[in-house]
């Protein structure tokens, strides 16, 4: 009987070590420094730090419907209510968007640029990868719709998990949400991006870690992995959408986004940028970027 008791409490020690530990890789992901990101962005030729410090621009605080602030910048320098709102990736926050915020900008669009949960300026305490992100976002939203009395039009776009939080969001608000989106790099369905990155980066199966960590993901942050699935909401999607990857994305695999863009009804445009790795769709292949981009744009308004 003592020699089963302690087979059972190791058992139960192992359950909990995996649960807790991976969990806690999940919720606490290690963020960027300001100065990681900025280094890493003039590395990559977008010069625009200074510009953005000298911009006219507003501050902003938004309440979170969770408990928290979320905090951001609107810039408006254009006469037109038309606003981008832009979603950036997990580690980073605002610095990493002032790229597409120029690029907005110059297209003349007005632009605001937020920090997600638990990144920047922003409040709460844990990262959960669009879960908790696409409510917030649709308060930035109402913001920019107040903030402009709904004239003109609305745009989201987003990077890896910002665009994973923006298709969340247009699939759970689809008559009162944004008019389009730009989904940059998104995964298709978090338990598979997060069994996809255990045998890359760890070389482990997905079976019994993933089970285990997600009834501990459910107790300690009030969603399982499963809820967080473009791909079980981009049928309810009728806005248009543009997707966007790049071929050799070793992080989240290209065919992440093809499988939205087959399974998305209505309009919808796909561009598989052919230099970068993740998130690096922009960064490498600039120009054929922007143009489609202002394509998709010009169809829209």
């Amino acid at each position: 009987m003592k020699r089963f008791l302690l087979a059972v409490g190791a058992v139960l020690a192992a359950v909990a070590a995996i649960g807790i530990c991976f969990t806690n890789i999940i919720m606490f992901i290690k963020k960027k420094t300001d100065e990681e990101i900025m280094k890493r962005e003039t590395d990559d030729g977008h010069d625009v730090f200074e510009s953005f410090e000298r911009m006219e621009k507003t501050a902003f605080v938004i309440p979170s419907a969770y408990g928290y602030d979320i905090k951001g910048y609107y810039a408006a320098p254009h006469d037109t209510s038309n606003t981008m709102i832009i979603c950036h990736g997990v580690t980073v926050n605002v610095l990493n968007s002032l790229k597409y915020m120029d690029l907005f900008l110059d297209l003349g669009w007005n632009v605001l640029i937020y920090d997600h949960r638990r990144h920047g300026q922003s409040g709460g305490k844990t990262t959960s990868y669009g879960f908790y992100e696409k409510d917030d976002l649709n308060e930035v939203v109402k913001w920019v719709k107040d903030k402009t009395c709904n004239r003109g039009l609305v745009g989201i776009h987003g990077e890896s998990m910002g665009a994973v939080t923006a298709l969340l969001y247009a699939g759970a608000h689809p008559d009162d949400g944004a008019d389009f989106y730009i989904a940059d790099c998104p995964f298709a369905s978090f338990e598979e991006q997060l069994a996809y990155r255990l045998k890359a980066e760890y070389r482990l199966p997905s079976w019994p870690i993933l089970p285990i960590a997600d009834s501990f993901l459910r107790f300690r942050d009030g969603y399982r992995a499963r809820d967080v699935s473009p791909l079980a909401v981009i049928e309810t999607i009728e806005k248009p959408v543009l997707f966007i990857h790049s071929r050799h994305d070793d992080y989240i695999p290209v065919s992440a986004t093809e499988r939205l863009y087959k399974k998305k009804p209505g309009p919808k445009e796909l561009y598989i940028a052919e230099a970068g790795e993740h998130a690096m769709s922009y960064t490498k292949n600039r120009d054929t970027y922007r143009k489609t981009v202002q394509a998709f744009l010009d169809k829209i308004t």
